[in-house]
């Protein structure tokens, strides 16, 4: 009909809406950019990885901080409601898991390498910064403060015990003792530098489950 407004052939329908694709030269422009940000950031600079690579990172991911509070939940839930919970937060764990696979690339020809990326196509530009950005910042620097202070306390704890006749030191000294290490650590490359860091964290973080369950 002559009032309907033109149809493009290469358009693509995403829900109530037209997305229409860009010209070769922006995609090109685009996708240069993109290509020079992953190229900056240490996670996305090397895809050279070993599928095993992400066994030891989700390990330890996965099997992090949250093990260590296990062995009580257990012990006061009992085996039963303990077994029931526990296979509950895996099936959640699971479908979350899940949702990020398939979200990863759910755009063609873009890889949301990053939370802020899915946060921005969902809510958009800005809202979508101002909705993940600060999130992931109170996560980041709450998890740092709690890992600083307990592989301090641990220093300090290995110190008494393999040395009962020294002389005490400050908790904050050790604390000092283990950031000096993480911050050597963090200026490895990349993310596939770190992977046999995660090996042998992820076999700690197994054999204390298993040490914890005995």
């Amino acid at each position: 009909m002559g009032s309907e407004s033109p149809t493009n052939p290469n358009s693509i329908s995403e829900g109530n809406r037209t997305v229409y694709p860009m010209s070769p030269p922006e995609i090109d422009k685009r996708t240069a950019e993109q290509k020079a940000i992953d190229d900056w950031l240490p996670i996305t600079s090397s895809r050279n990885a070993k599928w095993w690579y992400s066994t030891f990172h989700n390990v330890t991911a996965m099997v992090g901080a949250g093990v260590l509070s296990l062995p009580s939940a257990m012990a006061n839930l009992g085996w039963g409601p303990g077994v029931v919970i526990l296979i509950l937060s895996w099936v959640i764990t699971l479908y979350t898991l899940w949702q990020m696979v398939e979200m990863h690339e759910m755009v063609p020809g873009k890889r949301f390498d990053r939370y802020h990326e899915l946060g921005q196509h969902a809510f958009g530009e800005k809202l979508g910064l101002w909705i993940v950005v600060p999130q992931q910042l109170i996560c980041e620097v709450g998890v740092d403060i709690v890992y600083m202070v307990t592989g301090g306390k641990s220093l300090q704890k290995v110190h008494k015990l393999l040395c009962k006749n020294c002389k005490d030191l400050k908790t904050s000294y050790f604390i000092m003792i283990f950031a000096s290490v993480h911050f050597v650590l963090a200026h490895l490359p990349n993310f596939n530098s770190i992977s046999g860091i995660s090996l042998a964290a992820a076999v700690m973080s197994l054999s204390l489950r298993s040490i914890s369950e005995f």
